[in-house]
């Protein structure tokens, strides 16, 4: 077959999965350290990231063949990624709804911003900081609010015992802390 009736892949299929979007009727929950850190994402990427990678295609360009050069080659394909990115960020910042946790006027309760500390049924202790879906990091302690363990300690109180439900089933975890930063 002719190489002029096969399709290269334009590299789309090599872009950066999003975090998930929130789920249809809900809002685009976030702290203010969470909203601040999107907009200097977005700020780097347009003002100092996108233009540097645009120099360098612009360059690559000028150099004659462009299906030989990896300069180009790759800086397209790092336009593409930037330009995804921008866009998923701007549709971001234009939901979201700025949170301040420390304003929360019922500390006894679990509600968006409160770190929780609780017990499993193994007595081990676990704490969670409860944050909007695009600060979620897992590794750090910071769930989206969306999330099966958040969503179990949404309302709950110091003492209460609440059902988790886990791919591996049920599990019954009791809050031993809230606490809310200032």
């Amino acid at each position: 077959m002719s190489k002029a009736f096969t399709k290269e892949s334009d590299g789309d299929d090599d872009l950066p999965d999003e975090p998930a979007p929130a789920p249809p009727g809900t809002r685009n929950y976030i702290t203010r350290a969470g909203f601040d850190a999107l907009q200097a994402e977005l700020r780097a990427l347009t003002r100092v990231e996108r233009p540097r990678v645009v120099e360098t295609v612009s360059w690559a360009a000028g150099n004659g063949d462009r299906s030989e050069n990896g300069d180009y080659v790759y800086g397209k394909k790092r336009l593409r990624e930037i330009d995804s990115r921008i866009r998923f960020l701007t549709k971001r910042l234009e939901i979201a709804e700025v949170v301040d946790p420390g304003q929360q006027k019922d500390r006894g309760r679990v509600f968006f911003g409160a770190t929780v500390t609780y017990e499993d049924g193994r007595g081990n202790e676990r704490t969670v900081t409860i944050v909007g879906i695009d600060e979620a990091d897992a590794d750090k302690g910071r769930v989206s609010w969306i999330s099966p363990i958040a969503r179990a300690l949404l309302k709950a109180q110091t003492g209460d015992a609440i059902e988790l439900r886990t791919p591996a089933g049920s599990e019954t975890i009791e809050v031993v802390a809230i606490r809310y930063e200032d």
